[in-house]
């Protein structure tokens, strides 16, 4: 008998959706970047961002040049110094009704978002399969002593280190696997690649959440939930990183985002 999901099961899943699909839609979400600029010793100006920014060694620099810009709600008229090359990706600057995220991988690059953009505008939706209960498995994380070094490739730049607190071991039709789990904004996700991958979903691959094992290891992969990842949604996030090989998997999983609506 085909296990069948709960209600409330279902309810809390739309109301996931509902708020994921909110937040894309954002003014300043995903689907407003219209461009990424790197930087390196020069002051420089880039097209539709005001300011001129430049890096010295692991600092942001960034002057308003005749605007008002506001950083972790303090508003700046003149040129600051930014230390974040050990904070989290995409932190943002304001300037009127823009926004400059700032990511660092051995040097900094930002990220334009404007309320205006065409994505945006013309967004129809993600594609998504139904909620399947079958792709909701319960595994066992295996800690690592300690916090290790995993590299992973990107979609448009190189490899950059991500920390691993260990693996989840799981099984599909009675084969074990292993999904390798990294620590991403503050908490545990990974990135996987199945058979789906380059056909109904978004060829790069999609990130899942790993919640907090329980005090026996086990830990449930809720593929009902996996995402796009940012780069899905423009050309404007060449550091998205890309599965493992042991993240890549010879099986359809069909569950979570597919490719966007228009390209479906």
């Amino acid at each position: 008998m085909k296990n069948t999901l709960s209600e409330t099961y279902r309810t809390e899943w739309k109301a996931w959706r509902s708020g994921w699909e909110q937040w894309l839609t954002a003014p300043n979400g995903w689907l407003s970047a219209v461009a990424v600029n790197w930087l390196d010793d020069t002051p420089r100006r880039f097209d539709g961002t005001p300011g001129l920014w430049w890096q010295d060694n692991d600092t942001l620099m960034v002057d308003p040049d005749g605007t008002t810009m506001t950083f972790d709600g303090t508003e700046f008229t003149q040129a600051r110094a930014l230390r974040l090359a050990q904070g989290p990706d995409d932190q943002r600057v304001s300037a009127g009704d823009l926004e400059i995220g700032i990511t660092y991988r051995e040097g900094y690059h930002i990220n334009t978002y404007d309320p205006s953009a065409r994505a945006l505008r013309e967004f129809s939706g993600v594609a998504v399969y139904e909620p399947d209960p079958d792709w909701i498995i319960t595994g066992r994380f295996e800690a690592y002593s300690t916090d290790q070094s995993v590299a992973l490739g990107t979609v448009g730049w190189r490899e950059h280190n991500y920390l691993s607190p260990g693996v989840v071991h799981f099984e599909h039709d009675g084969t074990p696997y292993e999904l390798q789990v990294i620590v991403g904004g503050g908490h545990r996700t990974t990135v996987f690649a199945d058979t789906t991958s380059g056909d109904t979903t978004y060829p790069a691959g999609r990130s899942l959440d790993i919640p907090e094992p329980a005090d026996d290891g086990t830990v449930t992969l809720d593929f009902n939930r996996a995402l796009n990842l940012p780069c899905a949604f423009g050309d404007f996030f060449p550091v998205c990183p890309t599965p493992p090989s042991g993240n890549r998997y010879p099986f359809r999983i069909e569950a979570g985002e597919k490719i966007l609506a228009a390209e479906s």
